[in-house]
C-alpha cells in the first residue's frame, strides 16, 4: 500500500460533496493537498480543516468549462513549483435531465464534455508526463454508472467518453509506477446526485481514493466505490489490488 504522508494531491471539486470527503480523508492519511473549486472562497473551509489536520494545503481555482482558466490554474501549480503525485479527478456537471431527450441541445453536450472530459484531459496531458518522469504517479477519473438515461445523455456521454479516454491511456502505463484507475461514487446526495439519492457521500469514502494508494503497477482499474464502504483503508487496498483491470476487446 502506497504511503501518501508528504505527497501532494490535486482534488477537483473539493470544496463540497465527495470531493470535500476525499479531501479530509486524504489529508487524515498525511496527504498534503493542492483544493480546486470555481472560487478561492469556496475552498475556504477545506483549506482550513486540511491544515488543522497537519498538512500542508493551498487553494486553486478555475472554471473548468473554461480552458483558458484550466490552463491557468495547471501554469500556477507549475509556478509553486508543486510535484504533483496523486489526481483525484471528481469535479463534473450534470447540466440537466430532459425528458425530451431528441430535443437535448448541444449546449448540454458541450457544456458537459468541456468540464467532465475536456478539462480532465488537460490535466492529465500536463500532469501525468511528469509523473512518469519522477517514476511515481497515481490518477483516479470519475466516472458514472449511469446507463440507458437518454434523459441524461450529455452527462453520460461525457463519462463514456472520460472511461475511454482513461483505458486508452492505462494501456500504455501498466507494469510502470503511474497508476490510472476509474471510480463511480455510486448515487450520493451531493449537489450533482440530488436529495433523494440513496446514499450518503461519506459511503463513497475510502472507495473514490482508494486508486490513490494501490501499489501494484496495474493500471485501468474500475473501482465501485459503494462496493468499498465501511471498508479499512487496509482492507479497501487489499481488496482493490484483487480486481482485475477489464480490457478492452475487438
Amino acid at each position: 500500500m502506497v504511503d501518501v504522508r508528504g505527497r501532494w494531491a490535486l482534488i477537483t471539486g473539493a470544496s463540497r460533496g465527495i470531493g470535500y470527503q476525499a479531501a479530509l480523508f486524504m489529508a487524515r492519511q498525511g496527504c498534503n493537498l493542492i483544493l480546486h473549486s470555481r472560487n478561492l472562497e469556496h475552498s475556504a473551509r477545506v483549506e482550513r480543516e486540511a491544515r488543522e489536520l497537519g498538512v500542508e494545503a493551498y487553494a486553486v481555482q478555475a472554471e473548468l468549462g473554461k480552458p483558458q482558466e484550466v490552463e491557468a490554474m495547471l501554469d500556477e501549480i507549475e509556478r509553486r513549483g508543486t510535484p504533483v503525485d496523486i489526481i483525484l479527478n471528481n469535479a463534473a456537471v450534470q447540466v440537466a435531465y430532459r425528458t425530451d431527450y431528441w430535443a437535448t441541445p448541444i449546449g448540454d453536450f458541450e457544456q458537459s464534455f468541456r468540464i467532465n472530459f475536456i478539462s480532465i484531459a488537460m490535466i492529465c496531458g500536463r500532469l501525468v508526463p511528469k509523473m512518469i518522469e519522477r517514476g511515481f504517479g497515481r490518477v483516479v477519473n470519475t466516472t458514472s454508472g449511469i446507463r440507458n438515461e437518454p434523459e441524461q445523455s450529455a452527462y453520460a456521454a461525457s463519462k463514456a467518453a472520460l472511461d475511454k479516454y482513461t483505458k486508452d491511456l492505462a494501456s500504455r502505463l501498466d507494469g510502470t509506477d503511474v497508476i490510472l484507475s476509474l471510480t463511480d461514487p455510486g448515487w450520493c446526495r451531493t449537489d450533482l446526485g440530488g436529495p433523494n439519492a440513496p446514499d450518503a457521500p461519506e459511503s463513497a469514502i475510502p472507495g473514490v481514493a482508494v486508486g490513490a494508494f494501490v501499489n501494484d503497477r496495474k493500471s485501468g482499474r474500475f473501482f465501485h466505490a459503494q462496493q468499498f464502504t465501511g471498508l479499512s483503508l487496509e482492507e479497501a487496498v487489499a481488496k482493490a489490488e484483487s480486481l482485475e483491470a477489464v480490457p478492452y476487446t475487438i
